[in-house]
């Protein structure tokens, strides 16, 4: 037992830096920690390597808020969250945000828990009647989410229209034979995070005094976004072909709200889908034996036979590293937020940017990936992630870009079923 409390503690501490250094993805750390599987197996169990693992990704997903939210740094669990996180920044809310997002992810995954018998005895039947369905049900959400985020006629065209420039983009980006995490990478960087941050430097935006003194009530509408957020990562863990793209724009609607709270809600809607898809992905191994994300891969390959004592000890093993990484997000949170009130915001956005760029085209030099075509990736996407802000519509349709390579696939699939 101490040695599995070991592997959790030591899960928390890889996952907390890979969620606050830009540029290193959890699916990384766990890939190298699965390619050393062979030697570690020698004197660890295959437990351990699982409980490190998802330890890991649980802290890493709770803690990346903190560089996307305040540096406008994304990844594709935290893209949508940029703009109503950089906002609150914007106004001197950091420390507010840095708290919904906290209560988000760890108030999703107690839901969760709650909430797992019943998920258990319903969402494999679901999964089995919605799988060949797929690309309708993601056609159908994505058209009505188009439709329910844009404020009148010429709004929705638009957003239509980004929506699916977005799309053609992801899908002609992903027929490379690039590595698919450099490649999202690349167009998540310029659709959400440099854009955002130049549009900034346009708007003459400023880093106001962050404000120590923050209110923040758990009312109704933040458990309502709780929920949302918990229910939206249930179904990412069961529907083939949801993403954090997918479940973000459910989450978006669940969550509901309106004026002051629209904000605090979305926000802790996404930061407990993030939190919950990564427990699903697990679960979803003993349920309908599908491993929803790389981490649940690299488990099903160490663990031969997945038992309900395996799904009791990493639910638990969740529950633990939820609770210590909200703690750790609080405290690395307030000191970025202290950090950034002496920084001026026009040379920090200038750094992040220069970062951003030399991060990617150092992963392109590891990976051997032809620089001149990710330097265009970069340029389109950055071009097209500019224009919601000056359109005035809502950045989410820009998740098009793993939307609509998903309906295509997935109507492939059926077209080959039927013939």
């Amino acid at each position: 037992m101490l040695d599995l409390i070991l592997a959790c503690f030591l899960g928390i501490i890889c996952g907390a830096f890979t969620g606050i250094v830009p540029g290193i993805h959890v699916n990384t750390a766990g890939a190298i920690v699965f390619a050393s599987s062979t030697f570690l197996l020698g004197f660890l169990s295959p437990e351990f390597l699982c409980v490190l693992l998802i330890a890991m990704s649980i802290a890493h997903a709770l803690i990346e808020f903190v560089p996307s939210m305040l540096l406008g740094v994304p990844e594709e669990g935290t893209a949508l969250s940029i703009l109503p996180g950089h906002r609150m920044v914007l106004e001197g809310r950091s420390k507010e945000a840095i708290r919904i997002v906290s209560l988000g992810g760890f108030g999703s995954i107690l839901i969760i828990i709650i909430l797992l018998p019943i998920f258990a005895f319903v969402l494999p039947t679901v999964h089995a009647f919605t799988k060949e369905f797929t690309w309708v049900i993601l056609l159908g959400v994505s058209l009505y989410m188009v439709w329910r985020l844009s404020s009148g006629k010429k709004a929705f065209y638009w957003s239509l229209l980004l929506f699916i420039l977005s799309g053609i983009l992801g899908w002609t980006t992903f027929q490379t034979p690039i590595s698919s995490g450099l490649l999202l990478m690349c167009t998540f960087s310029g659709l959400f995070g440099i854009s955002t941050i130049m549009f900034s430097l346009n708007d003459n935006s400023f880093i106001p005094h962050q404000n120590k003194f923050y209110d923040l009530n758990l009312n109704k509408e933040m458990i309502k976004g709780i929920f949302a957020g918990g229910i939206a990562g249930a179904i990412l863990g069961f529907l083939p072909g949801f993403g954090p793209a997918q479940g973000g724009i459910i989450a978006q609607e669940l969550s509901g709200g309106s004026g002051e709270n629209e904000t605090e809600n979305f926000l802790t809607a996404i930061s407990g889908l993030n939190t919950t898809d990564t427990l699903f992905s697990i679960i979803s191994i003993y349920l309908i034996g599908n491993p929803r994300s790389a981490i649940a891969v690299y488990m099903n390959y160490l663990i031969e036979t997945f038992s309900v004592s395996h799904l009791l000890l990493f639910t638990f093993v969740s529950l633990i590293s939820v609770s210590i990484s909200l703690i750790i997000c609080l405290k690395i949170g307030d000191s970025f937020s202290k950090l950034m009130q002496g920084i001026d915001y026009k040379r920090l956005s200038i750094f992040v940017i220069i970062l951003m760029i030399a991060i990617l085209f150092i992963f392109a030099i590891i990976y051997e990936a032809s620089i001149p075509y990710l330097a265009l990736i970069l340029i389109t996407s950055t071009g097209l992630g500019l224009l919601p802000h000056y359109l005035g519509v809502s950045k989410s349709h820009l998740m098009g870009v793993l939307i609509i390579p998903a309906i295509i696939i997935y109507f492939n699939i059926f077209i080959n079923a039927i013939l």
